[in-house]
């Protein structure tokens, strides 16, 4: 058995056609189809169930694709592994966050750390947090930088690394800003809000906050974006609900507080238990935490 085998096998398992796969894996069909046939005499199993039009992977077929997809990823991580160098003069870094750490935190992490290993390659992806956790168990990230996620998968760890507040943000020529003073729910219900779409997990905490607040929210703007969010409040009367983090480091914002506040939230560095660590991982990841504690989180 060969790994080629195994890629077929996906590949046949995932387009449900053999004339399909053969395509995407640059093959003749007859190719394709031998090979199947070899692995599943070396198995002493059908893996696939051909008699339909569409060709569906047997019981035994799903079974076996499970473990091999694992087996591929370990492979995968040894590839890494080998390639390493610890002296961090190359390598990747395969890193996943939240929109909204994107826009305060993740940036001058990256910058930072770009600066100590110019030779690592950083691949970022912005990921939903519903999605998060899947692609790191899945090795298709090294690390996550997420809210803390209270139901992980066995296999994932998630450390805390910071507290992130909330806060009503403002421009800085608003009434609420000008002079500053702290606000109630009930005056921010008199106000038009600005807020991020529902894809957003900051958005399903605003939501939390107000109804627990009693409030119903006049929605002038909702932005899937949290640069559009911040153009459209520092220059109108509409106010919103960001990371009093991303306010500070606006000069056209202003934080203003309200009483009581809504409840904070752990960041957390999300990755595999017991997977490969490679060195651009792990420097990361101690740039991460010294710098989140000596800003005292």
């Amino acid at each position: 058995m060969q790994l080629r085998h195994i890629h077929y096998l996906l590949a046949v398992a995932e387009h449900g056609n053999f004339t399909r796969a053969a395509e995407a894996l640059h093959v003749s069909q007859p190719t394709l189809s031998q090979q199947i046939i070899q692995l599943e005499e070396s198995l002493g199993v059908a893996l696939l169930d051909r008699s339909g039009r569409t060709v569906k992977v047997t019981d035994a077929g799903s079974v076996y694709i499970e473990h091999a997809r694992k087996a591929l990823r370990e492979l995968a991580s040894g590839r890494r592994a080998i390639l390493d160098v610890q002296d961090l003069k190359r390598g990747e870094l395969r890193l996943a966050t939240t929109p909204t750490f994107t826009a305060y935190l993740v940036g001058p992490l990256l910058a930072a750390f770009h600066a100590r290993y110019p030779d690592i390659t950083v691949r970022l992806q912005e990921m939903s947090l519903d999605t998060i956790a899947a692609a790191v168990a899945a090795d298709e990230v090294d690390l996550a930088i997420a809210f803390n996620v209270t139901r992980t998968a066995d296999d994932i760890a998630c450390e805390p690394l910071l507290v992130e507040r909330l806060s009503v943000v403002a421009g800085i020529h608003h009434r609420f800003a000008s002079p500053k003073r702290d606000i109630t729910p009930q005056m921010l219900a008199t106000e038009k809000l600005a807020v991020l779409s529902a894809d957003f997990a900051t958005r399903h905490h605003v939501d939390d906050y107000l109804r627990s607040q009693a409030i119903a929210p006049v929605i002038a703007m909702e932005a899937n974006t949290i640069s559009a969010l911040i153009a459209v409040v520092s220059r109108s009367s509409l106010v919103t609900i960001l990371p009093e983090a991303i306010g500070a480091q606006h000069p056209e914002l202003c934080n203003i507080s309200i009483s009581p506040a809504p409840k904070s939230r752990t960041a957390a560095l999300l990755y595999r238990h017991g997977a490969y660590q490679s060195a651009a991982a792990a420097a990361f990841t101690a740039l991460c935490k010294n710098t989140w504690n000596s800003d005292g989180a």
